[in-house]
């Protein structure tokens, strides 16, 4: 049967070697259907290789017409971020839990695999978002988000002061532990976590939730995605602050910069199975639909 992808990103999790007998086993079914395999580099180090091709990120980007990433939303979040720009759609392997974005077991490996690369699968375009630390009117750094950017305290038992900006126009100067901007995608993230709503892949939209505000009137709010937001720190600030990105980039900050955040011009390609249904995801993992007298999160 033609495949409708015919050469392939293997990304495992970094740092765990525990990826191996998953990858072995697709890199083995992409074999026997004579697909060009492309091993990640830094996942290399850490398994068997098996005479597969070893390529950098970058590589994998300019020259696989398909990623599969193996791990779990973390790693995959990591995976989106390095290729989005090269527009590779990206397949999540989840080995642990399931996941919001991986959501392919190892156990449905043969089935989804023969389906996807026939072209029977869904694919979503994700929205990114781009934070720039300015400081004294320049660009100090920069990273891209899928799920979320961080505004927050360093472990430190005090609140931050932030002034907040929509397209130009003042929203609230914020004090608590920090904002959390957020995309559709990061909804189901730390931005749940701090009360904000569920809101569908699919709304342009991006969402401010303040963690832990000292005042309870400081509500979530969602705004267009095409909005530019600005975070200035407060410059009488003292206590130390960074941008995380992902939970997994961190930029520092210091008193009266500014973060500028905007939506990524470029979208991720994400494939799921042909059955991929968002919302049983949703009652999976929130418990949704399920007896009050099973449920975990009461009593």
């Amino acid at each position: 049967m033609p495949s409708l992808f015919n050469t392939i990103g293997l990304i495992g999790k970094f740092g765990d070697p525990g990826v191996a007998d998953t990858l072995t086993q697709i890199a083995g079914y992409m074999r026997q259907r004579q697909l060009r395999v492309l091993l990640d580099e830094e996942t290399a180090k850490l398994v068997p290789t098996n005479g597969l091709e070893i390529a950098s990120r970058r590589v994998i980007g300019r020259q696989c017409d398909l990623a599969v990433v193996i791990g779990g939303d973390g790693t995959l979040l990591n995976a989106a971020r390095s290729l989005v720009d090269f527009r590779v759609p990206i397949l999540g392997v989840n080995l642990g839990r399931l996941g919001f974005l991986a959501d392919v077991s190892p156990a449905e490996i043969p089935h989804s695999l023969d389906a996807i690369l026939a072209g029977s699968f869904r694919e979503e375009m994700r929205s990114l978002l781009h934070a720039e630390v300015m400081r004294e009117g320049r660009a100090v750094t920069q990273a891209d988000a899928l799920n979320d950017v961080v505004v927050h305290k360093r472990d430190v038992a005090r609140m931050i002061e932030v002034n907040t900006f929509v397209d130009g126009q003042f929203i609230n100067a914020y004090r608590a532990d920090g904002l959390i901007i957020s995309t559709p995608t990061g909804s189901t993230a730390y931005s749940l976590s701090g009360g904000g709503p569920i809101l569908h892949p699919s709304l342009e939209a991006v969402i401010l939730v303040p963690i832990c505000p000292h005042s309870l009137t400081h509500r979530p709010i969602v705004v267009g995605a095409e909005s530019e937001i600005e975070v200035i720190l407060n410059a009488s600030n003292n206590t130390q602050t960074q941008v995380t990105c992902d939970g997994q980039i961190s930029l520092g900050l210091e008193p009266g910069d500014r973060v500028m955040i905007r939506k990524k011009r470029r979208k991720l390609r994400l494939i799921h199975p042909a059955n991929h249904d968002y919302f049983q995801l949703l009652r999976a993992k929130l418990n949704w639909g399920a007896d009050p007298e099973e449920s975990p999160f009461i009593g």
